[in-house]
């Protein structure tokens, strides 16, 4: 599956999913649409993953192994704060999102999502943590 179009901005993805298959293919999709994909299967592995400070999103699920995604997105956002976070959830109302605290600064992207969506939305959120670390940068006068 080969996308023609190529992202506005050259970014770094910690795609964080412990299931083999969906990372396989967001990985294709990511990749085919000229982003590098930085794969993780487990926490672990995603930890050692930021050792790539170009690192500038990180895509995971509500859920992986270990740990509820957000809180593994919390967590890996507490090691690198200019990573923006992409949760790809099952379903838009999913009860176990209801969590405002924690989900307030991610983005959540409800499934089932086509290619082209999920690099429009990949681009969206990018632009967005652009926009909030110039805003954060910003000095107060």
């Amino acid at each position: 599956m080969a996308l023609t179009a190529r992202p506005r901005t050259n970014a770094t993805i910690l795609l964080l999913s412990s299931a083999p298959l969906v990372r396989a293919a967001m990985r294709e999709i990511l990749e085919n649409a000229g982003y590098v994909v930085e794969p993780a299967g487990d926490l672990g592995t995603a930890v050692d993953r930021l050792a790539n400070p170009a690192i500038n999103l990180l895509i995971t699920h509500p859920y992986v192994e270990e740990i509820p995604g957000y809180e593994a997105a919390k967590y890996l956002r507490g090691r690198n704060p200019r990573m923006g976070v992409l949760v790809v959830a099952g379903l838009p109302d999913d009860t176990r999102l209801r969590i405002p605290a924690e989900l307030e600064a991610f983005e959540i992207f409800p499934r089932p999502f086509t290619a082209a969506e999920l690099i429009e939305k990949v681009e969206m959120t990018l632009q967005a943590t652009a926009a909030r670390l110039s805003s954060a940068s910003t000095p107060y006068k």
